[in-house]
Parts: structure tokens; C-alpha cells; sequence
């Protein structure tokens, strides 16, 4: 796809994730000596604010939930929690393979980190993926991890209930996640990680493509996009989310482009999703953070707007940590958890005694 481009989708088709392939193979940090071992369990996590969406989504939401090795040794312990979001068009499962979890949360610990819950909630969908965002078409995923998930897992573990022992972290379309949660929730969550978050803005219409356009309206239900490009499954799914329409079957989503004419409104509905604009509605809300930080691959498509987002956060005076490192889209994303992601939250987040 390389006409049929708008905003958050022309971001998406940036990032070097090899295509159409779902999963990437991302290399492994050295294992670390000594790392003692982790539990992770597969839970099942109904989501009331999911239930009743147009798109046919699962209200009931797959978790990995990654607990610390003194977890069953000491149980009166009680542990801050980080959420942690995956990007667009891979699940949970495919999440902690492209980030080497276990190894990573287990080198993590062994290398200082202090002991914390790592949460993994799994938020694909029909077309790959949910914007972590709240529309009556997809679902309100915004709503499952800021609420229904955080309450779930406090109901059910022995975690630290406050908004200082949590912490919320994303890569790609889970660091537009951790953004856009971030800025609306400061109430549940105490501190923000974002690795090479996608969609901070949107950018101008391409050149209209008719038959790209033909292709996305010849579907007749949902599912039928699964024989899509990975390309026209991302524009489905950003309008799924940010564009929904429930007078519109069969798809319930308003595109930004109609008989080859740009949408003007719905851009404009669009644009009204992307942190880089929020950021000014929200600046209040993120000085209630106790930490942020920001981080990208120098070969990564989405480096300027992740800058962008440092600039903003400066301009208002808010702290926020920002790096640059050597990699693109994914290729650091392994080492950066264990090394830089879960160390941050060791030193952000309220720990118990």
C-alpha cells in the first residue's frame, strides 16, 4: 500500500516490521547469571466496558500476568504493577516473544530491578488491533485496561493498590496506548514508559487510491478482512477506532476517503485521537505523573514525533526522560525492557516495605 495513506496509517506503514508479517524475531539481551525464575500465568479477563461492541470483539480478554520469584515465598508481599501494551497486529503471546519474556523480567530482577507484577493484556481484534481506544465499533480497550483490567488483577493478586505502585508501558501501538491512557487516567496509573510510540499525529492524505478504496468496501462483514494486506487491515482497524459509525454497517466505521475525495471531517475526527494534539487538553493531568520516559531507535520511522512528544512534555515544564538509542522500529525492544523499561519503574513507582 503506498497511496491510500492517512495520518496514524501512514506512521503505521513506517515502522520496520518486515510487511505483513505479524510476528518479528527480535534479538535477546545475554542471559544474566543467577536470574532466579518467574511464574507466568494465562488468565481470562472479562471486560464489561468491551461487552456489546459492533465489531463481534470478545469482551473476554486473554492476560499473561508474570509473577516475581519471592511471589509464592513470601506471602504477605504485596508488589507494584506494571501494564504493559503490546503494538499493532501481534497478540499477547507473540508480545513476549518479540520481548523475551521470561528471560528479560527474570535479568531484570537479577541485574537490581526491584520485584513488581508484569501484566499483558491481549488487545488484537478482527482487523489486528485496537488503538487502545474507545469506540462502540471495537470496543472500549481504553476503558478494559485503565478500569476493568486494573481491577481485575488488584481483585486478584496481591499488588499494591494505589496509582503510585502502578505503572503503564507500551511499544509502537502500545506506546500510543500508554500516551493516550496516560493523559485521561492519571488517576489509576503513577507512571508512563513509551517505546516508539506510533500515531502521535497524523499527517496529510496521499494520493487517493480507487482501488484500494474498492477493496475496503467490498467487505461484507468484519471478518473479511483477514484476506487484506497488513496495510488495509491497519486502515480498518484506525477507523474501527477512531472513526466509528454505528449507522454503517457492515463494517460500523466512517473511512477518510469517498469515491477517491479526502474526508475532511473524518480526518479531522482522526486527528482528534493523536497525543500531539491532546497533549494541551491533558498537560494538567501528566504533572500528576511521578516519572516519564520516552524512547525510540535512531533508524526508526517514528523518531520525529516521539521528539515532538519530548518537546511538548518540555514546553509545559513537565519532566519526562527521552532517548535516542542506536536500532529501529524493533530491534532494541528486548534489551530496552529488561535494561531500561523495568529499571525505570523500579525507581518510579511506590514500592510496599
Amino acid at each position: 500500500m503506498t497511496s491510500f495513506r492517512v495520518g496514524a496509517l501512514a506512521i503505521a506503514l513506517a515502522l520496520s516490521v518486515g510487511g505483513a508479517s505479524a510476528q518479528v524475531t527480535t534479538p535477546a539481551p545475554a542471559p544474566v547469571a543467577g536470574a532466579k525464575p518467574v511464574t507466568i500465568e494465562r488468565i481470562t479477563v472479562h471486560a464489561p466496558s468491551i461487552e456489546g461492541n459492533l465489531e463481534g470483539e470478545s469482551p473476554d480478554r486473554a492476560v499473561l500476568v508474570v509473577l516475581p520469584p519471592s511471589y509464592r515465598s513470601s506471602p504477605t508481599r504485596r508488589y507494584p504493577v506494571v501494564y504493559a501494551l503490546h503494538g499493532y497486529s501481534i497478540g499477547a503471546e507473540q508480545w513476549i516473544g518479540e520481548i523475551h519474556v521470561p528471560q528479560t523480567v527474570e535479568g531484570a530482577f537479577a541485574k537490581g530491578t526491584r520485584e513488581m507484577i508484569v501484566v499483558l493484556p491481549d488487545s488484537k481484534t478482527v482487523h489486528n488491533g485496537s488503538f487502545y481506544s474507545s469506540s462502540v465499533t471495537v470496543g472500549d480497550f481504553e476503558t478494559f485496561i485503565a478500569r476493568d483490567l486494573v481491577a481485575y488483577v488488584d481483585g486478584h493478586y496481591r499488588t499494591i493498590a494505589d496509582r503510585r505502585s502502578r505503572g503503564l508501558a507500551g511499544h509502537s501501538m502500545g506506546g500510543y496506548g500508554t500516551a493516550r491512557i496516560g493523559m485521561k487516567h492519571p488517576e489509576t496509573f503513577g507512571a508512563l514508559y513509551m517505546m516508539s510510540p506510533c500515531c502521535l499525529s497524523t499527517r496529510a492524505l496521499g494520493t487517493p487510491d480507487a482501488a484500494n478504496e474498492a477493496a475496503l468496501r467490498s467487505l461484507r462483514s468484519p471478518a473479511d478482512s483477514a484476506k487484506l494486506s497488513w496495510g488495509l487491515r491497519a486502515q480498518l482497524a484506525t477507523a474501527a477506532a477512531w472513526s466509528p459509525n454505528p449507522k454503517a454497517p457492515p463494517l460500523f466505521l466512517d473511512l477518510p476517503i469517498k469515491d477517491g475525495v479526502p474526508q475532511s471531517d473524518v480526518l479531522a475526527r482522526w486527528s482528534a485521537n493523536a497525543p500531539l494534539a491532546m497533549l494541551d487538553q491533558y498537560a494538567g493531568n501528566l504533572r500528576r505523573y511521578a516519572a516519564i520516559g520516552i524512547d525510540v531507535g535512531d533508524r526508526d520511522g517514528l523518531k520525529d514525533d516521539a521528539a515532538k512528544l519530548h518537546t511538548g512534555l518540555d514546553r509545559y515544564g513537565i519532566a519526562n526522560s527521552f532517548e535516542i538509542y542506536p536500532g529501529d522500529h524493533t530491534s532494541g525492544v528486548a534489551g530496552r525492557v529488561q535494561d531500561r523499561m523495568l529499571p525505570f519503574f523500579s525507581r518510579a513507582l511506590v514500592f510496599g516495605r
